[in-house]
């Protein structure tokens, strides 16, 4: 069995241990005690020193707790030493959740029921089906008013049928470690957290979006939210200066901007019909007609995109007894045409050449289009001209 330090003490960062066993090659190493926290309830592993050794992992394993190492290490006495600095960003992370969770469920009575701790975010899943901007905004400023006033945070053990007042009920019997935040949270956590509530830092949430029948916030803590308030301030900035303007005034100036750019897309649309117009009559002018009448028009194009080679394929389908397969090499595609009058059938003629070709598509009899791979283009192509020939 693992003595877990870190349940009486998330500051302890070096201790000696006795090596009890070894796996995979000395490079797995079970202690009689360990500060290291492994991978549990979403927050995760320490990592640090072990003798001579990085601990690159650890895993719980029930009454054992595995230490995954750089290097095997020698003798069975050991000095170890957790890394400080991801030990407190953990501790204020999970802490932070503790008082958020805390807040929405005071204030909303919304429950927390699940979380996640990464490497550059954490998240909280809340069992409600939408909550509004206001309330984001109200519950993260209580957050931090809790945060600013210190509020002693400890840790006891009770036994799971004596315990009272915890956020959630347990799930478990026997002792419970308990996280108390003063005159707020009661919680069963086995986490490390810090001691103090002004410890936590500065808690911001930047992120909900409805994750099935949850509502997931994304929020940082400390040095996290301190890091991340930077970035953003830069890139505003930044932002700022292809403006020659303040950050605060960027909004108007970039709904000015999006405005203009949706006038100039609409000209460029309407150009760009007239363009297909002018070229569909000079397409169709020059081809030549079956003995139904029916005119086919084929073109290949290296490059461009389906939307617009589909243009061209409308206004030429909309000249009488007129049939279009347009070719797009890059990236490989298929647009076919066809006129109401000229007998013909695009989505078809369409589906007859994408199926043997391992393509997609589909469309209508009038307009159809599909992708496959560019290998199987020119003979789709010819396959396509030969059905309406």
């Amino acid at each position: 069995m693992t003595k877990r330090l870190y349940y009486d003490d998330s500051y302890l960062t070096a201790f000696q241990a006795v090596v009890l066993d070894r796996a995979d090659e000395g490079r797995r190493v079970y202690l009689d005690r360990t500060a290291f926290y492994p991978t549990s309830g979403g927050q995760p592993h320490d990592t640090g020193r072990l003798a001579e050794a990085d601990v690159l992992d650890v895993i719980d394993e029930g009454e054992r707790v595995a230490h995954i190492l750089s290097a095997p290490v020698a003798g069975d006495a050991v000095s170890a030493e957790v890394d400080w600095a991801r030990r407190f960003d953990h501790m204020q992370q999970h802490t932070g959740q503790h008082l958020l969770s805390a807040v929405l469920t005071d204030l909303y009575g919304f429950p927390t029921v699940s979380v996640h701790f990464g490497s550059e975010a954490s998240t909280l899943d809340l069992d409600v089906g939408s909550i509004t901007a206001d309330q984001v905004i109200a519950a993260e400023a209580r957050a931090n008013r809790i945060a600013a006033e210190n509020r002693a945070v400890s840790v006891s053990f009770e036994e799971a049928a004596e315990a009272s007042g915890l956020r959630k009920a347990p799930e478990r019997t026997g002792s419970l470690r308990i996280v108390t935040i003063a005159d707020l949270d009661r919680s069963a956590c086995g986490g490390t957290h810090v001691r103090a509530t002004g410890e936590i830092g500065v808690i911001l949430i930047r992120r909900v979006e409805r994750v099935r029948k949850a509502v997931r916030l994304e929020f940082l803590c400390g040095l996290r939210a301190v890091r991340r308030a930077r970035l953003d301030h830069e890139l505003l900035e930044r932002l700022a200066g292809f403006y020659s303007a303040r950050p605060d005034e960027l909004p108007p100036l970039v709904e000015a901007q999006r405005a203009d750019l949706k006038l100039v897309a609409a000209a460029r649309r309407d150009v760009e019909v007239e363009l297909d117009r002018f070229r569909a009559v000079e397409l169709y002018d020059g081809a030549l007609t079956d003995e139904a009448g029916v005119r086919r028009i084929v073109v290949r194009q290296e490059g461009g995109t389906l939307e617009r080679l589909r243009g061209l394929a409308q206004a030429v389908a909309a000249r009488p007894k007129a049939v279009f397969v347009g070719a797009l090499a890059v990236p490989p595609g298929l647009v076919v045409a066809a006129s109401e009058d000229s007998g013909r059938d695009a989505a078809a003629l369409l589906k007859a050449v994408l199926g043997p070709a391992g393509g997609r598509g589909g469309g209508t009899a009038r307009l159809a289009q599909g992708t496959l791979p560019r290998e199987a283009l020119e003979a789709a192509v010819l396959d396509v001209t030969k059905a309406i020939s």
